[in-house]
């Protein structure tokens, strides 16, 4: 048995994230962080662990030439990690969190599972698709399966920091884009959408304002309810941050284009989270925005923040109709006070000219 495949049946059979640790042997502490100051370009990556050394090797050597300063893996390759750092790349694990569409999980912790006003299971009716099962954040057991998760990736050598993505509860309102997509109109948040109402999450609401939400008659409307479930994430995140600081690695996330928006359709507060960057997907195509948007979703962001921490924005290439409209993106988002930019999607050679022109400058 691998050390994954030790770290994964140790959760399940229950252990805690300290008890998992101590098992694992996992070192303690690592002397060096390699954060984020003075790097500009980021790209977020689905390693192929197929390819051979010299491919990624000379892929990563041309990124870095380019500009491109940092990687998000959302696989653990060694491989690829070791070659990025070859070339002067900083090597970020790029993890789901409250997402976690695992097999074992659902069948061994079925309760640990997120369930909507309609008191329907993510386990059996997972909201939009398949793959949606989102895990509830007011279980204890829940918080020491992710610490464990997030310690095991940040002990590693060849792993300088860790990215959180998912991290937060189903969007109960879709971007107005993918209405169309999923033949749903949401002017309301629709129960079924809604989450988590499960026993935890009511109980821990009720010991604070003394009314069952599920009791109330427009829960939806809630302003407490609300701001109790961005708590809760918060919670999760900043537990997660110290984690990841014990190891001396730096932690960022993607999250949602700008605060408005991520606490309305995701109830998600990533101003209160305690991060070292935080790199909002400001995917404009998916609100029906212009290229411009990106800038001032950006600079909504930054104000927000006061400079608690760098604001990177996310930009989806599948939305821009040329490569003129990207370096007008880019443009947009560091005109605005972004600290850099993060690419979603295929990285070519129009794209790292385009890169290259910001980087050069």
């Amino acid at each position: 048995m691998n050390k994954r495949e030790f770290i994964q049946s140790a959760i399940i059979a229950g252990l805690s994230a300290k008890e998992l640790l101590s098992s694992s042997n996992l070192p303690k502490k690592l002397s060096s962080t390699r954060g984020f100051e003075g790097k500009k370009f980021w790209v977020w990556v689905h390693p192929n662990d197929k390819e051979s050394e010299s491919v990624i090797d000379a892929r990563y050597a041309s990124w870095r030439e380019s500009g491109i300063q940092g990687i998000f893996f959302e696989a653990d390759s060694e491989k690829h990690f070791l070659m990025a750092r070859k070339n002067g790349i900083s090597t970020h694990r790029w993890m789901w969190i409250m997402n976690r569409p695992d097999k074992s999980l659902m069948q061994n912790h079925p309760g640990w599972f997120s369930v909507s006003r309609k008191g329907q299971s993510c386990v059996t009716n997972p909201p939009y698709v398949d793959y949606y099962r989102w895990l509830c954040p007011n279980k204890p057991e829940v918080l020491n399966y992710l610490e464990a998760q997030v310690s095991e990736s940040v002990s590693k050598p060849y792993v300088d920091g860790i990215h959180l993505d998912y991290i937060r509860f189903c969007d109960v309102i879709l971007p107005v884009n993918l209405w169309d997509k999923y033949k749903i109109k949401q002017n309301a948040e629709l129960p079924e959408y809604d989450f988590c109402y499960c026993n935890d999450c009511r109980n821990a609401y009720q010991k604070i304002y003394g009314i069952d939400p599920l009791k109330m008659e427009h829960p939806d409307q809630s302003s407490s309810w609300r701001r109790f479930r961005y708590n809760s994430i918060t919670k999760i995140v900043n537990h997660l941050a110290e984690t990841a600081k014990e190891y001396g690695k730096p932690i960022s996330a993607a999250v949602f284009p700008t605060p408005d928006i991520a606490k309305r359709i995701v109830r998600q507060d990533w101003v209160n989270w305690n991060l070292d960057a935080v790199f909002p997907m400001i995917y404009h195509g998916f609100y029906k925005e212009n290229v411009q948007w990106i800038g001032e979703a950006a600079s909504e962001g930054i104000a927000a923040l006061h400079s608690k921490f760098p604001l990177y924005a996310g930009i989806f290439l599948p939305d821009f109709s040329n490569y003129a409209e990207v370096e007008k993106g880019i443009k947009a988002a560091l005109d605005n006070g972004a600290a850099g930019v993060s690419v979603f999607g295929q990285i070519n050679d129009h794209v790292l000219t385009v890169i290259k022109k910001f980087s050069s400058s």
